[in-house]
Order: structure tokens, then sequence, then C-alpha cells
């Protein structure tokens, strides 16, 4: 499993430790009994005596990692399924809940307030601060977001005595740059939650999860929003078993996979806002790690970026969900097929089959988004005076809404959500592991670093073969360069964390990112001469066509010659592989 990037140690004084806890201090002493820690849903230990040291920490994720290599992190395991409120007591009752509940399981009411500063600060900088009411116990939590793992968030709670928040109580989990922040400003409530959740614990052979069935609802101000919802909480064994779960749930009914807290749809709902869509976050591979355990960082940080693009998605006002479901599916194809060098394995065709269903449906909305939003405006602003453009921008709305609810239907449809559940359990169970001839398996166990350099030497000298004799290089060879240097793109961003920092992985990183950006933007025009030549367009408007067409014409010339230049810097630079420690 992947180590949580926020990790509170707790530390039983003895005579051996050589970092005695300050005992004058409120912020860095705190008494275990206010604290559980929860790894895997595990219960709290007896910790009398015991005391939390909350020593600031020079990292960005507090607290202190001195013993680090005996600390466990704190955090829950868990994944949400969006459902029908009608539809909930029949989830209830499914056969997998039905034959393998403990019992009739517990009801609770459970109240609770979410605080922020009025800039907010914690949100800002992925955490979450709740204080719950759950009859007459409060308990305050502090989470963060998920850095590397769909499934895995940090999360810290202390008792409290009421609804109002203990900033002293939750400062040893907040970022040390934070902290004088936090300090100078008040904190507020921004909305509520009140939930009737009924939980009960699943067993399976392969894990235990807490099921929990919520109904209710958020509400900030005169704003609210209905929860109708099944959380699928991780207590022991493999994180496979949510998944194994989720897909037998989703005999039964319709069911949406979301990893987005209530947290981050009651601060949408509070400021009005669609959800955000995030570009993935770089990731983080040790030099000695194996094959096997890069493959499954990589595939995590795929569906980690696929699961977050969807809210935004789904809802449509933002159209940079649409863009980043597309790019996280690309990734994720591309990720697939970098396992195929490993050995032929029979079920990457099936899921990236599903992939590339799920990316087509969603392409003709990004086109006519990058149409109605980037190539219209821009031209009708530097022609003010030809006729037809609001014409023309009118006709572009209809193709553009109809290529929306194209892409709701599919993300709505079951077949999506069957690909996403099934994804998740493959990559938890590493299922490829079973896929693999067992005369390659033992290559999975070898350093990923090895396997790295060949594979990006490999397409490297493909797209410098494609490359050949770039000036003269005509549309449709332009285009073949373009995806070649689009797949050593996502191969560099999967493998180049090997090589750690050096000067040559950054310089290589940023004239491969030019390169495609300005491929990218060739092939826009192009893009843009299909959309206009399927447009039904009035008399008005189809000057306003023929302007775009000769605009782009006449940039192209332009952009070719950009394209030259950037093409001879990427070319010139250092491959990192081949770099010297």
């Amino acid at each position: 499993m992947l180590k949580s990037d926020a990790a509170p140690l707790r530390k039983t004084p003895s005579a051996q430790d050589a970092n005695p806890v300050p005992k004058d201090n409120k912020r860095t002493q705190v008494a275990a009994g206010f604290l559980r820690q929860i790894e895997d849903g595990a219960e709290p230990a007896n910790t009398e005596g015991a005391v939390i040291d909350q020593t600031p920490s020079q990292d960005a994720t507090p607290p202190s990692t001195r013993w680090a290599a005996t600390a466990k992190p704190a955090g829950e395991i868990e994944l949400k399924l969006i459902v029908d409120a009608d539809r909930m007591a029949h989830f209830n009752a499914a056969p997998v809940i039905a034959a393998h509940a403990r019992n009739k399981g517990s009801r609770k009411h459970l109240k609770s307030v979410y605080y922020d500063t009025p800039e907010r600060t914690l949100r800002r900088n992925g955490l979450s601060l709740r204080v719950r009411q759950s009859g007459a116990r409060f308990v305050q939590t502090v989470k963060t977001d998920a850095a590397d793992d769909p499934l895995r968030r940090g999360e810290w709670e202390a008792s409290v005595p009421s609804l109002a928040p203990d900033l002293a109580l939750a400062m040893p989990f907040v970022p040390e740059k934070l902290r004088g922040v936090l300090e100078a400003q008040p904190l507020e409530a921004v909305f509520t939650a009140d939930i009737h959740r009924h939980a009960r614990i699943v067993d399976l052979p392969s894990g235990t999860v807490e099921v929990a069935f919520d109904r209710g609802g958020l509400a900030a101000g005169d704003r609210s929003m209905p929860v109708s919802e099944i959380e699928l909480e991780l207590k022991d064994g493999s994180a496979s078993t949510i998944y194994e779960i989720a897909l037998r749930l989703a005999e039964h009914g319709v069911v949406k996979p979301s990893i987005r807290s209530k947290s981050a749809r009651g601060f949408d709902l509070a400021m009005g806002a669609p959800p955000t869509a995030r570009r993935p976050r770089k990731l983080r591979l040790d030099p000695s790690v194996t094959l096997d355990d890069a493959f499954a960082t990589i595939l995590r940080s795929c569906f980690l970026h696929l699961l977050q693009s969807l809210p935004a998605a789904e809802d449509g006002r933002n159209p940079e969900g649409v863009h980043q479901l597309r790019v996280a599916l690309r990734r994720l194809r591309s990720a697939l097929d970098l396992m195929r060098s490993v050995g032929t394995l029979s079920n990457l065709d099936a899921v990236r089959s599903e992939a590339k269903w799920l990316a087509q449906d969603l392409s003709a909305a990004r086109d006519w988004d990058v149409f109605q939003l980037e190539t219209l405006p821009t031209i009708a602003k530097a022609c003010p005076s030809v006729a037809g453009f609001d014409a023309l921008g009118r006709a572009a709305a209809q193709r553009q809404s109809a290529a929306y609810r194209k892409a709701h239907h599919a993300l709505a449809d079951r077949r999506c959500a069957l690909f996403l559940l099934g994804l998740g359990n493959w990559i938890e169970a590493r299922g490829w592991r079973s896929d693999v001839p067992a005369e390659d398996l033992g290559r999975l166990a070898e350093p990923a670093v090895d396997f790295a350099q060949r594979i990006l030497s490999e397409q490297y000298a493909k797209l410098l073969k494609r490359g050949r004799r770039f000036k003269s290089l005509s549309v449709e060879q332009l285009h073949r360069v373009r995806l070649a240097t689009k797949r050593l793109r996502y191969l560099s961003e999967f493998l180049l964390p090997l090589y750690e920092d050096r000067k040559s992985t950054k310089r290589f990183s940023r004239r491969l990112a030019a390169l495609q950006e300005e491929l990218g933007a060739f092939n826009d025009m192009a893009v843009t001469a299909s959309l206009l030549d399927g447009l039904d367009t009035e008399p008005d408007s189809a000057v306003a066509a023929a302007a775009i067409a000769g605009w782009q014409a006449h940039a192209s010339i332009g952009v070719q010659s950009s394209l030259h230049g950037t093409w001879r810097d990427f070319t010139a630079a250092r491959v990192p592989w081949a770099a010297q420690g």
C-alpha cells in the first residue's frame, strides 16, 4: 500500500526517548485520549498516560516525522456510491449485504458543522475541519485531500465539548506555514450537514468493510442540496474488498462511484461554484522501486485523476471537467500500453477498450468548447468589421449542447460505472500479476529504472524517426509526430520521476511540453476546419466562418516557423535517462 502523505505520530514516553515532548506548550502536547489514530478502521488503542507528539515539522505535511520508521499513518480508505434516494432500501437489502452483514447494524443521526477562515485557507490547502455531533458526543475531525491514491485520505479525530471547534487540537495536523495564518484569522461556520446513517459491518474473505447508507442534506445559507450515498470504508483486509462490494451492489441498481467528499460538495454549495477539475499531480517514484510497485503507483495516479475529474464533467458548467477527464483517460490508456511491454496481458485490451469508448463520447464536447471559448472569440475580436460571428456562435452552441448531451449520457451509463469499479478493483488487486505469462512474471520484481531506460529510449528514437526532415513534413506527417510526442510526454510523466530532480530531467520535460503544445496548436487548426465543414451556416455566419478559415490559414505559417525552432530545441536537449548520476 502507498503511505499516507500526512502521518501523525504516536509516541509513548520512555527512558530511551531522545526527543522528549515539551510539557509547557499546549500545542505540542495533547492527552492521547483526545485523539484517535485511524488505521484501516482499527479501534483506538488503550493509551492511558500516553502522549501524542505534535512538534511542528519543517515539512509541508506535519507533524514531525522523527519516528517515521515506527509510526503508522492515520487515515481512512473509502469510496462513495451516489445512488437514488428512492432505491436506498433496495441496496440495503442486496444479497451481498444480507448474506455477509454481521447484524442489522446501527442507526445514527449525524449533525456536522464545517469550518474555515473567511479566506478559505484550509480549503485552498487541501484540508477540512468539521465538528460532528452524534447523540451526546462531539468529535472534531481534520481531513486531508487524497494525494496519490483515490481511496486514501488523512483523517484525525479529537473529542470536543460542543459543536464549537478547538483550533489548538487541529494545529498539529496543519502544515507549519499555515499555522500563523490560522491563528490570525477567525474560524467561521461555512455549511452544515444533517445525515441519517444506517451503518453495517460486512465481512468478506478478502476484508471487512463498514457500509454506511447516508440520507440527508447539506445547507449553506439559503442554498441546500440532498445527500444520498453509500459509503464503503475499509476496516480490515484488502482495499479491493471495497470494489468487490461496490460491484455487487451495482448489480442491483444505478450507482455512481465517487471520491468527492461532503466537504468538497458543501464548500462548492456555499460558493455557488461548479466542481473543480484539477490537473494530475506529479508522480513520486523512488529510484529503487520495483516495476510491479511502479505500475501500481502509475495506475493509481491515473485513476485518481479520472475520479477527480468526473464531478466537473458530469456537472457541465466548468469546461475543464470534460478536458481533464479526457486527459485522464489518455493517461490511463498510455499506462496500459506501457504495461504491454512486459508481455501479453489478456485483460488490458478490455480495460483499454472501455477507456477508449468513454473518451470518444467526450471528444466532441471538448472540441466545441475550444471553438466556442478560444477560437471564435479570439478571431471575432481581431476582426470587428466582419459580420456573422454572433450567428456562427449560435449555430456552434447548438452543436456544443448536443455534444454535451452525448457526453452526459455516456457518463450516466451503467457501463461507465462498471468500468470505473472494475478498474479500481483490478488496480487494488494488482490483477496484472495473474495476466503476465509465467516466463515474464519475474520481470515485475526487477528495478523499474531499468525498464524505464529501455522504454523511454525506444519511444524517443521513434519520435526522432518520425521527425526526420522536419521542415518538409506534410500535415499528415506532423500529425504522426504529434501522436508520438504525446506518447513520449505521458511516458516521461510516468517514468522520469525515477531519475529524481536532475537538471537534464527538468530541461527535457520543459522542451517536450513546449513541442507538444506547439503541435497541439497546429492540430487545433485542423480540428476547427473539420468543425466548420460540418456546421450548417446562414449567409452571415458563412462569412464569419470563411474569416476564421482564412485567419487560421495565415496563422499556420507563423506556427510552422515557431514549430521548427521548438523542434530544434527539443532535439538538442540531453535525454535524462542517459545522464550519469
